[in-house]
């Protein structure tokens, strides 16, 4: 068993050779120097029970077997306890000796406040007793009552997150929605904020408790240009360099991407310099990794797509696959995050693996309206 407690290239590349023979040469590709999988996990959806949580250790026991070794959460998903149920899985699989930490990258992410276990019958005073007494953060910190993002709260959380997990470093820690405090206030005091919290961040690499950091999004990289909550990518990494310099650790964003949502994709609402492009071309002239969420639409696109789609992708068995194959095969996206806390869903998604990635022709078949 490594004692190296983080995902390194030697270990991300021993997990991709171990599926030599299971899986296409392109499930694998590069996140910097580390090997990740075209597939990743989610755990946003189910209850805060312990129900789902024995059905997500188990998932993410037969994710990690099956050649998926990107796991994605925050610490507000299920009061915590996905967070708790990766470290266990991490645990048990080390136990076994099927995989060892530093063959698989681990995601988690900040800013939504989270409660601890179960929802309180009463949010506000969990609030006051747990962030505002201890002086983590005051009430005008807030904004619409459930974000904040000050340095002091995200250190914090961070550091809540490593112990809920049961690790010394997270791989990428995410600023979770930014943009809802973009569309309470200026750009001048977001980007003020967004500073010290990039402070935080970039101190927390020199510590060794996170590899890299990026932001997680849900509308803020979609919108356009002159709608309220708009994020440019550019200036994002502007403002990581002005904090960490060339060498800055901002390497990774998030946002939702599937055949519902295709805005990262089709709009042109990014600027690099004076060049007008869509986020996923930004991205790749950034040097930042893509990982997608929402790839199946929280389950929506998981039956009755279009028969065009079950033609373009008719080698595949099911929606939810072509859905997938949809998302993974899209020129400039990493990773495909996909909320599974059932192995049988678990195994039917990975089946994904197996193939080729769809050709750029057959992804854009279907926005051209071709049969």
């Amino acid at each position: 068993m490594s004692d190296i407690l983080f995902a390194t290239p030697e270990g991300t590349d021993r997990y991709q050779k171990r599926f030599t023979n299971n899986v296409h040469p392109t499930h694998f590709r590069r996140m910097g120097d580390l090997y990740v999988s075209s597939v990743g996990l989610g755990t946003y959806l189910g209850n805060s029970d312990a129900a789902a949580d024995k059905m997500y250790l188990q998932a993410v026991i037969r994710a990690m077997e099956l050649g998926c070794n990107v796991v994605d959460t925050a610490i507000n998903y299920r009061c915590q306890r996905s967070e708790r149920v990766i470290g266990q899985a991490l645990s048990e699989l080390a136990r076994r000796g099927n995989i060892q930490r530093n063959e698989v990258v681990i995601s988690t992410k900040g800013g939504f406040l989270p409660y601890d276990g179960t929802p309180p019958s009463d949010p506000w005073a969990y609030v006051q007793e747990n962030f505002i007494a201890p002086g983590t953060f005051t009430p005008q910190d807030l904004v619409v009552g459930c974000h904040c993002m000050t340095p002091q709260y995200i250190q914090q959380q961070l550091d809540q997150s490593l112990k809920n997990m049961g690790l010394p470093c997270i791989d990428i820690y995410y600023l979770h929605n930014p943009e809802t405090q973009l569309e309470q206030i200026s750009w001048e005091d977001f980007s003020g904020r967004i500073r010290l919290v990039f402070e935080v961040l970039e101190e927390s690499v020199r510590l060794g408790k996170i590899q890299m950091y990026g932001t997680a999004t849900w509308e803020g990289y979609r919108r356009a240009p002159s709608v309220r909550g708009y994020l440019s990518l550019e200036k994002m990494v502007n403002l990581a360099r002005e904090v960490g310099g060339e060498g800055h650790h901002f390497k990774v964003i998030q946002l939702p991407y599937n055949l519902v949502l295709p805005e990262a994709f089709l709009s042109k609402n990014q600027r690099i310099g004076e060049l007008e492009m869509s986020l996923l071309e930004a991205a790749k002239h950034l040097g930042i990794y893509v990982m997608v969420s929402a790839s199946v639409n929280q389950r929506h696109l998981t039956r009755d797509l279009a028969p065009q789609v079950r033609e373009v992708f008719h080698d595949l068995e099911t929606d939810a696959q072509r859905a997938i194959q949809f998302v993974r095969s899209t020129p400039g996206v990493g990773t495909a995050l996909v909320g599974m806390k059932q192995i049988i869903h678990v195994e039917e998604n990975l089946k994904t693996a197996r193939i080729a990635l769809a050709t750029q022709e057959q992804v854009l078949r279907l926005f051209k309206g071709k049969s």
